[in-house]
């Protein structure tokens, strides 16, 4: 009997995933739950286990390939499916016309993997492979893909303003930065609930939970995991968890859930930081909130000149569904917070 593994939907309204990387190999026997597969998602990296016990008979789809859900990946068992023919069926598919272009510019179909609907190789692929070629290429691939789609979609779909401001850091642990930050924010947001909020379709959705994202550098990409209930927990509390999600995502071992249902974001590069920045929404939320390196620089107190830990923070904004006004009058009241702490 032969088992047919599709793509399962991973929940959270995803329609597709990136095979990233398989742990089988074709004509291995395996055991039922036997991990067989790591889907890459736009949230995380996702391992499926095996339906059953058996050999892989057939693995359908190659690494680094993006496919929809339900699609058939690979068959364990029986004599392979005559239904679903490899992926490398598909290269050299092509036009009559693409196909006299590629003899007339000297191309080998063969050699190709179309970018067209089902793969179809394209005018743009032929001219593409005629054409000279520079320097060391890869391919756009796992975090690295995800973070390419997602910053071009928030680019295309959201038009953001960036506001800046100075903020003495004179009674903030640093140590603990990303923690006050986060709780800050938090005590703010309940003021103005409009930059804790999603745009779905014509409805402003403003949210009653204050679940903000870190972004957290790791060696595959920027990864955003979610610190639950910021407005209820202690600034030591946030300390703990921002420590425990930043080590989980370097080493890849968060659980998807862990990665969902952000509803601000809040980013610190530390000594990286540079001056400010003009962070880019995690869409779909509509503001995030980064701050740049803080370092000691003149101030006045009392008429004096003196030194203090100062840095730049910055809010960036979709004014579609924020207001100039009211994202500065929030950035003042998180800096407000910060300054009296």
């Amino acid at each position: 009997m032969a088992y047919e593994l599709k793509l399962p939907d991973l929940g959270e309204g995803l329609t597709e995933g990136e095979i990233a990387r398989w742990l089988v190999t074709e004509g291995q026997e395996v055991a039922e739950d036997d991990p067989l597969v790591e889907i890459q998602t736009d949230k995380t990296t996702v391992e499926i286990p095996s339906p059953a016990a058996g050999k892989i008979t057939q693995i359908l789809v190659e690494e680094g390939k993006v496919v929809p859900v339900g699609t058939l990946l690979v068959v364990i068992g029986g004599a392979g499916s005559q239904a679903a023919p490899r992926p490398a069926a598909e290269k050299g598919r092509a036009t009559p016309l693409v196909r006299k272009i590629a003899q007339e510019l000297g191309v080998d179909l063969d050699t190709l993997t179309g970018t067209g609907p089902q793969g179809r190789i394209t005018e743009e692929d032929v001219r593409g492979a005629a054409s000279p070629r520079e320097g060391r290429r890869e391919p756009l691939r796992g975090v690295r893909r995800l973070i390419a789609e997602h910053m071009s979609r928030a680019h295309r779909e959201v038009p953001a303003v960036t506001w800046v401001e100075e903020c003495d850091f004179s009674n903030v642990d640093l140590k603990q930065l990303v923690a006050t930050v986060l709780k800050a924010c938090a005590e703010s947001l309940k003021e103005f609930p409009e930059l804790n909020a999603r745009l779905e379709g014509d409805e402003i959705v403003y949210l009653d939970r204050y679940d903000l994202g870190v972004a957290v550098q790791t060696e595959q990409g920027l990864v955003v995991p979610v610190v639950r209930d910021c407005d209820t927990r202690s600034v030591e509390e946030l300390q703990r968890e921002v420590e425990r999600l930043a080590e989980g995502a370097r080493s890849g071992s968060l659980q998807p859930e862990e990665l969902r249902g952000s509803t601000f974001t809040v980013t610190s590069a530390g000594k990286l930081a540079g001056l400010f920045q003009t962070p880019i929404v995690n869409y779909p939320e509509v503001a995030i909130l980064s701050i740049g390196r803080v370092a000691p620089r003149p101030v006045v107190r009392d008429g004096a000149v003196t030194a203090a830990p100062v840095g730049y923070v910055s809010v960036t904004f979709d004014h579609r569904v924020v207001d100039g006004a009211r994202a500065a009058e929030f950035g003042l009241d998180v800096i407000r917070r910060l300054e009296q702490k």
